[in-house]
């Protein structure tokens, strides 16, 4: 399949998406939007794919929204229906995707570039990198695509607050250093460490990334002994499964589990 904004290079069970729009510094234009909803449907009916690596072109991961595109006069009906059609569920295919996904954080994430990285699992970003938050300060709006979800969650209600009003930029070793993402690394190692943790997600038990995902998404509205049910539960169905005999078996032959 040929695309325009973005490339995908799928090989040795790694799937490689590419935001490439260098022009924009990737903004996430409807083409744009479009093009990555139809590589994450390609990547989901791929059975060779066990992760995703999720990147930016040249000089920025995303810059957020296209501005230029919206025009004058009144927009938001059409821009509430985009969200609700489009972007929304671009981060919702993102974070059901049945393999893990991982964030290399080349450059800029501005706006929404930061909701679509915060939507992987893992988030790695180059020393170079930052975040910033331009909704509020700069044109009167809150953060979208699940950022007001993700960020107290993340680093808290006053570091969240201070981002959104104050549009400063957050350089990736303090977003590291607040709890926002895994890790910060020198720009030109940042594709071999990105490559390497998706790598070793490739080789968990296939259903490792849904069920973490939903086991932390639950626990933010269970009580704790309703959490402990839910536990119990998942472990119950399990253990009974492939992955975990295989699991099982390397421990006690002393080699590391090959999951299929």
């Amino acid at each position: 399949m040929n695309y325009d904004k973005i490339r995908l290079e799928i090989d040795d069970g790694i799937a490689v998406l590419s935001l490439n729009d260098p022009g924009t510094m990737n903004a996430i234009s409807i083409p744009l939007q479009q093009e990555v909803r139809e590589a994450l449907a390609v990547i989901r009916q791929d059975a060779s794919v066990r992760a995703l690596l999720l990147t930016g072109s040249e000089r920025a991961f995303c810059s957020g929204a296209e501005l230029g595109s919206l025009g004058g006069g009144r927009v938001g009906e059409s821009v509430g229906r985009m969200m609700r059609e489009l972007s929304n569920p671009l981060i919702l295919d993102l974070q059901q995707l049945p393999v893990p996904v991982v964030a290399a954080v080349n450059g800029a994430a501005a706006g929404a570039g930061v909701s679509i990285a915060l939507a992987a699992d893992i988030v790695i970003a180059a020393r170079s990198a930052y975040f910033m938050l331009t909704f509020m300060p700069r044109l009167g709006l809150i953060p979208d695509l699940g950022a007001t979800w993700q960020l107290p969650r993340l680093i808290g209600r006053a570091r969240a607050m201070g981002l959104t009003l104050l549009g400063e930029r957050l350089p990736a070793e303090q977003a590291a250093e607040w709890g926002l993402i895994w890790a910060c690394v020198d720009d030109a190692a940042l594709m071999e460490e990105a490559r390497a943790l998706a790598e070793r997600l490739a080789n968990a038990p296939a259903h490792a990334a849904l069920e973490a995902r939903r086991a932390f998404a639950v626990a933010e509205t269970n009580d704790f002994p309703v959490q402990l049910d839910y536990e119990a539960e998942r472990q119950q169905e399990l253990i009974e499964s492939e992955a975990f005999r295989e699991g099982v078996r390397a421990f006690l032959e002393k080699r590391a589990p090959k999951f299929r």
